[in-house]
């Protein structure tokens, strides 16, 4: 019997069909669960990891073991005579013609429930013609931003070679959170919403997407000896442009009056550039 041959008859290659139309459907299925609970974009990647790691294992099994009335057993164990492989071959059978139908209907619901967006080449004629009397094309609408000036203050990165500076890098956060509430037509992301993106490498347009706010305030702190540096800067996430930066340096003789200070020092900049005033 050639190896071909030995894969179909163990039911190898039902077992990769099922699985290759299984991973499509469950991919489809994770994209939308992904929208519609809020999940963060590397779920998807973790669910196409899982996958690509169990498809070898699934044709190891198909190729190893085999589905008895008793069970699971050894295919080497599993007397050709009393084999069933042919009967879970159909089984298989029923099954991919079942994740296929499914997927089928999906791809139906998703071709055709989608809005309908505008074509490339829409667009590119829209550029010369919008505008026009008559030109029939009507020009989209461009991206809103809130109207309402609404910042996030990610936690300050600790960049000194103290690992105990990661509770003053926090503090700093915490105490301009606490005075940017505090200050009046000013909206700001909660603590926990902020300190999500704490170590992670996203860059702050999708930060600020995901917050819904137009300005975040980032910063890092240094420390040599009995000194202290804290640099902030504020991002205009529309463009991704610094509107305003600065750097402090203190002598760490009270930490909590050098937080208070520097918050205060860091939110009255940030009411001159963004036009606000204390309640």
């Amino acid at each position: 019997m050639s190896f071909i041959e030995e894969l179909k008859r163990r039911n190898v290659i039902r077992v990769a069909i099922a699985y290759a139309v299984g991973a499509w459907l469950l991919l489809q299925l994770t994209d939308v669960l992904v929208d519609l609970l809020g999940l963060p974009d590397t779920a998807g990647k973790y669910v196409i990891l899982l996958l690509v790691i169990g498809f070898p294992l699934a044709l190891f099994f198909a190729w190893a073991f085999e589905m008895t009335p008793e069970g699971i057993k050894r295919e080497a164990d599993v007397d050709r005579s009393d084999s069933i492989v042919h009967d879970t071959g159909r089984k298989l059978d029923r099954t991919i013609i079942a994740v296929l139908a499914l997927a089928v209907v999906f791809f139906i619901y998703d071709k055709f429930s989608a809005p309908e967006n505008v074509g490339s080449g829409s667009i590119s004629q829209a550029g010369q013609v919008a505008g026009k009397p008559g030109s029939g094309v009507i020009e989209p609408d461009p991206i809103k931003t809130p109207a309402e000036p609404s910042i996030a203050v990610l936690p300050f990165l600790n960049i000194s070679n103290d690992p105990e500076q990661e509770y003053f890098s926090d503090g700093i956060a915490e105490e301009l959170l606490n005075l940017l509430v505090r200050v009046d037509g000013l909206k700001v992301a909660s603590r926990t919403s902020s300190f999500v993106y704490k170590g992670e490498n996203l860059n702050i347009p999708a930060i600020a997407e995901e917050l819904k706010v137009n300005h975040i305030l980032e910063g890092s702190v240094r420390k040599a000896g009995n000194r202290v540096r804290i640099t902030a800067q504020l991002i205009d996430t529309s463009d991704d442009r610094h509107l305003w930066s600065d750097t402090f340096d203190r002598e760490l003789n009270d930490i909590f009056a050098i937080q208070d200070e520097i918050a205060n020092s860091i939110v009255d900049a940030l009411k001159s550039e963004l036009g606000i005033g204390l309640e």
